[in-house]
């Protein structure tokens, strides 16, 4: 095989970005190991774009310094730096063959016609797509457009892959088939590469590397594991999978671990430096546990929704610590909507948080 690849690190040194009087990156510093596969993961305007294409030289920072692998690309422009993206609109030209399409920008960066399509047959390869240069973008279907658009990157052999939404034009079956070939293809060639999405369950599936994004900032970095089970914040909590925050109070602390009353009901989890008084508990809905009985503990609750999802029921309950999002894999144990129930909780899926 001709392609070949060499990795590269991306480092962020205090960078900002403004549009005028508008704050899109405020004072930003990360680093992405090369290999590792990190995602920019955040809600609409939370400065993830706008940092996936300061990385492609699109956008240049009002402050700070860029560097990819040890060279610093701050005021380079995007066609003097090592890196590739695949767009959410896979940007395919319709008149030309996949293979015409996936030579393009190796064609217009000067490679010979006949190399660059020998390329574009080797990253049609890559990506299971071998049979199909001689067709037309129009002929294939929405997740092998989505291939043809990766193999077009990569055949480009950049020392970072960006990935700016790439399948949120799949519907959801696609989307788990294609993240996981995605992944596969990052491992197996060793690229550095930079995702960017809003979907949480994509980020947890194929990420080395989150970095959460909230206002212009970085809320939390750490590996899908760590932002799961330790958010630091009510934010992280809730934005990386779904979390009941729930006002407890902190009654002791035993060495690393706290006491903590949660509605008359009692649970130990890491205390994170807090003191005792007033805390916010963030509760994953299957750590949540329902009693049929009323009388198991102290706390209860009323079902006020119940909604069979095959492997799991999902349910609504009112409670004095407010509405709580529940998930229960007990599918024949079903709980009916209306009924009273007492409130457990696994210490698994309990996280102390900064409010």
């Amino acid at each position: 095989m001709s392609l070949d690849y060499k990795a590269g690190s991306v480092v962020f040194n205090k960078v900002s970005k403004r549009f005028g009087q508008v704050s899109a990156i405020d004072n930003v510093s990360f680093t992405i190991e090369a290999g590792q596969l990190v995602t920019l993961l955040g809600p609409s305007g939370c400065g993830k774009t706008t940092t996936l294409r300061m990385i492609a030289g699109l956008e240049h920072p009002t402050e700070g310094q860029i560097l990819i692998g040890d060279k610093d690309v701050t005021r380079l422009p995007a066609t003097d730096r090592d890196v590739s993206m695949v767009f959410q609109s896979y940007a395919l030209f319709p008149h030309m063959s996949v293979a015409e399409n996936v030579a393009y920008g190796l064609m217009v960066s000067g490679t010979a016609k006949a190399e660059a399509i020998d390329k574009a047959l080797e990253g049609l390869q890559l990506v299971g797509l071998a049979e199909y240069g001689n067709r037309l973008p129009s002929e294939l279907s929405g997740g092998q457009q989505q291939r043809v658009a990766v193999a077009r990157a990569l055949v480009l052999e950049p020392e970072v892959l960006l990935l700016d939404e790439p399948l949120s034009n799949l519907d959801a079956k696609l989307r788990r088939y294609v993240r996981e070939e995605i992944r596969d293809l990052q491992q197996q060639l060793g690229l550095t590469a930079v995702y960017v999405t809003h979907d949480q369950e994509e980020a947890l599936a194929v990420s080395d590397q989150i970095i959460v994004m909230n206002k212009s900032v970085i809320a939390q970095q750490g590996t899908p594991r760590e932002l799961y089970e330790q958010p630091v914040s009510a934010f992280v909590a809730d934005f990386i999978g779904d979390a009941n925050l729930i006002k407890a109070e902190l009654q002791s602390r035993e060495g690393d671990f706290a006491r903590i009353d949660v509605g008359g009901v009692n649970v130990q989890v890491p205390h994170r430096e807090q003191q005792s008084g007033a805390v916010t508990l963030a509760v994953r809905p299957d750590a949540v546990i329902l009693h049929a009985d009323p009388e198991v503990t102290a706390l209860t609750g009323q079902v006020t929704h119940a909604s069979y999802l095959g492997n799991q029921i999902q349910y609504t309950v009112d409670s004095e610590l407010g509405e709580l999002f529940v998930i229960d894999y007990r599918v024949d144990q079903p709980v009916a909507r209306g009924s009273s129930v007492a409130l457990d909780f696994n210490n698994r899926g309990l996280a102390l948080v900064a409010a």
